[in-house]
């Protein structure tokens, strides 16, 4: 990543995923972050080649930058039913066996459908962080969320380029999926909190307490409940649903202009067709671990990825799959990013993400400013707000500043989220707390990412920005302080900090991209569409790979609601289907 090399290929096979309860302290900690996901006696034909097969379902004009290459989609593979060597009947596939597809295939189970879900990996899992609305536990803390209030919210950050009915069937299903899973997980003696909390302050950016999450075991239970190797899976397999790992979608098969089925390659390298009489439920996880696709469809975010951490196997499958089956895919392309990724004193945003770190600290409202010592924006928002305004800046690279004080302003900040890093109101655990968080900086000072230092200018000396700016950007940062109004940027007065108490302490950042948000467009039945707007039969979409949900930026003040809206509408979509 020194001076804008080129990128190497994503990190892959989770190498660095870590538990989101079982924290690392030092430089362990620093390369890793809870990424979980983590058929022929009446067999039909397969995609007519002028039935969905190509790009049909693909606009030309894709790419934010207006780039208009169609290389990343290739063209649909075609398979000789000679190289076929197993068919399986089904009613219901599952394609996908991560967030989504475990909740798909517990519903489909409960309906007494015959299931199958296939994954490309060994095993799947589970995200936490999963946001509902009107659950039993936000009725316990007296959480009341306005559907219009919230909606408008998302409006405002998608600049309205959003489906809201798709987001009304969020709001109105949510809790039962929520309150199911509670009951799934009392049954292994894990409790789910609700991150509830208040505004203490008046803020420029609302929070919303949708947030629910375990509170994982740490003991080997506790482990096997995160890997999704128990809890979904095993209840999913008690009512019959049938699981292939190592066995990665090649293509969805057609009959005329329904969806009927699969092809597969099964771990042998044979190749197996599966048959699923009342259709497909497509869960992949968008396309954040394909680098092809994200410099095709989003040049303007290249720049700004420091770290990946996407879930290992998201590589746009599902995505290229429904295309080529004639579905019609967003035009606005929009990734999830996080200010959280670290880099050495020497590199720049946007170069080999396998040699950044997890910067957990960065969403902290902390002082931020760019190559040149100068501060350039409000520092407390969204977590790509930041990342956005880094555009504009030298090298797309910025520096986050603090002093030895840090573990006192950290509660008076008084994030939400999963930023938090101090027990919510209710008692629920943050994500990773204070202590954590303090020791994974101290394994990136052991590792040469974060730089400490006695004095300002050496600070600034150690970072590779200009001493005398910089320093005048402190001097300022304390006045504010002192004044308690920042005049300049805006920032809520309780959120700006003191930088005078040595050792002093800064690192280069940008992003960490967690997933994509654009897909398939589908409807409120979760039917995949074409471009023309009509249901593609038998076709269903649901988590990163479906679309119309999100546009230009992730409201992130929702805490869980990317999951949420994913295991919601893979509960909705499997019992459409399994009652067809």
């Amino acid at each position: 990543m020194k001076e804008k090399k080129g990128m190497d290929s994503p990190l892959d096979g989770g190498e660095r995923l870590l538990s989101r309860r079982g924290f690392l302290t030092g430089a362990a900690a620093t390369g890793a972050i809870a990424a979980l996901t983590g058929l022929a006696a009446c067999s039909p034909s397969q995609a007519a080649k002028d039935g969905g097969s190509g790009t049909s379902g693909a606009s030309s004009e894709v790419g934010s930058a207006g780039a208009s290459s169609l290389d990343w989609l290739g063209e649909e593979p075609q398979i000789a039913e000679k190289d076929i060597t197993e068919t399986i009947e089904t009613e219901i596939l599952i394609i996908g066996g991560g967030t989504g597809g475990l909740f798909a295939a517990c519903a489909a189970g409960e309906e007494g459908a015959k299931t199958l879900v296939i994954d490309k990996l060994e095993s799947g899992g589970i995200r936490d962080d999963l946001g509902g609305i009107n659950t039993r536990l936000m009725q316990e803390t007296g959480t009341v969320i306005s559907k219009q209030e919230i909606t408008q919210a998302c409006q405002s950050y998608s600049a309205n380029r959003i489906d809201v009915g798709l987001h009304h069937l969020w709001y109105d299903n949510s809790a039962e999926v929520i309150d199911w899973y509670q009951d799934r997980l009392a049954e292994h003696d894990v409790k789910l909190w609700q991150e509830y909390t208040v505004e203490k302050d008046a803020v420029n950016y609302k929070h919303f307490a949708t947030g629910h999450s375990p509170a994982w075991p740490k003991d080997d239970k506790g482990k096997a409940l995160l890997d999704g190797k128990t809890v979904l899976t095993e209840y999913a397999s008690g009512l019959g649903v049938e699981f292939r790992y190592n066995t990665p979608m090649v293509k969805l098969l057609k009959d005329g202009d329904r969806v009927v089925g699969a092809i597969a390659k099964a771990d042998s390298g044979a190749y197996v067709q599966i048959n699923a009489s009342k259709g497909v439920i497509v869960s992949t996880g968008g396309y954040a671990m394909n680098k092809e696709m994200l410099e095709t469809l989003q040049p303007e975010a290249m720049p700004l990825i420091a770290w990946n951490t996407a879930i290992p196997g998201s590589e746009g499958d599902g995505i290229k799959a429904c295309i080529w089956a004639g579905a019609d895919f967003d035009k606005v392309h929009t990734s999830m990013l996080f200010d959280r990724g670290a880099i050495k004193p020497d590199q720049v945003s946007g170069g080999d993400w396998s040699e950044g770190r997890l910067f957990w600290l960065g969403s902290q409202p902390l002082l931020k400013v760019n190559l040149n010592g100068e501060r350039f924006t409000n520092e407390s928002g969204p977590y790509d707000f930041i990342t956005h305004a880094s555009a504009f800046q030298p090298q797309a690279t910025y520096c986050t500043i603090w002093d030895s004080n840090i573990e006192n302003d950290i509660p008076r900040f008084d994030t939400h989220g999963c930023s938090r890093m101090t027990a919510n109101d209710n008692g629920a655990p943050p994500n990773i707390p204070m202590p954590a968080v303090l020791g994974m900086v101290q394994g990136l000072i052991e590792e040469g990412y974060v730089q400490q230092a006695d004095t300002i200018e050496e600070l600034a000396e150690k970072l590779n920005i200009p001493a005398d700016k910089f320093k005048k950007t402190v001097d300022r940062y304390n006045e504010l302080y002192d004044l308690q109004e920042d005049v300049d940027f805006g920032k809520e007065a309780f959120r700006l900090s003191e930088l005078r108490k040595p050792p002093f302490y800064g690192v280069r950042q940008n992003s960490m991209i967690l997933c994509t948000l654009d897909g398939i467009r589908i409807n409120t039945d979760l039917n995949a569409l074409d471009p023309e707007g009509k249901p593609i039969e038998g076709l269903y979409v649901v988590g990163n790979d479906s679309g119309g949900y999100y546009a230009h930026s992730y409201p992130n003040m929702m805490t869980g609601h990317a999951c949420g809206r994913t295991i919601t509408f893979a509960r909705l979509a499997a019992k459409k289907l399994a009652k067809s």
